[in-house]
């Protein structure tokens, strides 16, 4: 008995190329617009950059802070900083201090 080997036929491979097509365009758009794509890529590096440049801003507030926290020391403690801070507190005002008193109503 004879066997007759089957040709497959041109619209499965057609289908087949079409199919795979389909797929890589597929993959390629998520490439270009997905959440780690082309795209995010260019809004996460400019996000770094605003970032970083917050990060010096508070890291200069904070070197300031620790300045002046280290004026507060026991050890080296500035008698002038700690009148100015008493008599703020406290409302204390000596007899030759002259007292700007700023108006509201401009």
């Amino acid at each position: 008995m004879p066997t007759r080997v089957k040709r497959p036929s041109i619209l499965l491979k057609l289908s087949m190329t079409a199919g795979l097509l389909a797929f890589q365009g597929y993959l390629g758009y998520h490439v270009v617009t997905g959440a780690f794509g082309i795209d995010s890529q260019r809004e996460m590096l400019a996000e770094i950059t605003i970032l970083e440049a917050r990060r010096a801003a508070l890291e200069t507030e904070i070197e300031s802070y620790e300045h002046r926290i280290a004026l507060f020391d026991p050890r080296r403690l500035d008698p002038d900083i700690l009148t100015e801070r008493a008599r703020a507190l406290l409302g204390l005002v000596h007899p030759d201090d002259i007292i700007i008193v700023p108006d509201d109503g401009i």
